[in-house]
């Protein structure tokens, strides 16, 4: 349209979209149970590769760290490298500034240090709470007991990384050396690497919250708790430990068995 004096109207903004509002709420519904389905399929899926691969004479205490390590390989490249993605690749286009964002939207949880920017990128948030996709929905689940995977926190991201491209092929490499009976002590080895390593990961994770006071952590419902915080991060603590000790106890064996023999060549000389 012209006006009086012949200059078009200036046209209207575009309309402000506010960043979605992560799913909360202590409810079972088709992402709740899609997720658990899908741990349980990857779990399935691991005792039946160690079905196929795994030589017949197998013990059943080879075929559960079989089935661990694989498991154990395949959430961190399923689960945890489409939180990675989350983190890289999905994101919202703030239309003013981080600190007005914060205040002007109170679910809006920003995980870096004043003045600090995801990716230096101080237009955008990452995370999945700004997708609307299968994976970010997986991960905005798990986001109400934990916040923090739900955004970019420094912590998290940082051992993910380590953990999706190191402690996963580690995990797939400790499987393969399982289907050879002949390498203990190099799968010892490995085993002993990748479990002190998930101990560790799961202290880095927690203990910056506990420290805090837990100001992510939603402790409030039993299933946030028990199910996702204690259990699911539990497994990676009791597997780890008993890992450890079985190869403490095999080690302990092992050199006993060489003192003995050191002993019996000793008399044979005095002989």
């Amino acid at each position: 349209m012209v006006s009086f004096f012949g200059s078009k109207k200036a046209p209207a903004p575009p309309p402000v979209v506010p960043p979605p509002i992560p799913r909360s709420g202590p409810q079972v519904d088709a992402t709740t149970v899609i997720s658990l389905l899908a741990v349980l399929a990857l779990l399935a899926g691991a005792y039946g590769a160690s079905i196929k691969l795994l030589p017949k004479t197998a013990t059943l205490k080879t075929r559960v760290l079989f089935v661990w390590h694989l498991f154990d390989a395949l959430i961190h490249f399923v689960f945890e490298g489409s939180f990675l993605w989350n983190c890289f690749f999905v994101t919202y286009a703030l239309p003013t500034s981080f600190s007005a964002a914060s205040r002007n939207h109170a679910h809006i949880t920003l995980f870096t240090p004043p003045d600090v920017y995801w990716l230096g990128r101080p237009d955008l948030l990452y995370g999945a709470n700004y997708g609307t996709g299968p994976l970010s929905r997986l991960w905005q689940e798990y986001a109400k007991a934990d916040k923090r995977w739900g955004g970019t926190d420094l912590t998290v991201v940082t051992l993910e990384i380590l953990t999706v491209f190191v402690a996963g092929p580690l995990a797939c490499w400790v499987c393969y050396l399982l289907t050879k009976e002949k390498r203990k002590l190099s799968t010892y080895f490995w085993m002993v690497v990748l479990a002190t390593a998930e101990i560790y990961g799961g202290w880095m994770t927690f203990a910056p919250e506990w420290l805090t006071g837990s100001p992510n952590l939603d402790t409030s419902n039993w299933m946030y708790l028990w199910l996702y915080l204690f259990f699911f991060n539990g497994l990676w603590v009791v597997f780890p430990v008993w890992i450890l000790y079985e190869v403490y106890q095999a080690m302990s064996s092992a050199m006993s068995q060489a003192e003995m023999v050191d002993l019996v060549n000793y008399l044979k000389k005095d002989d």
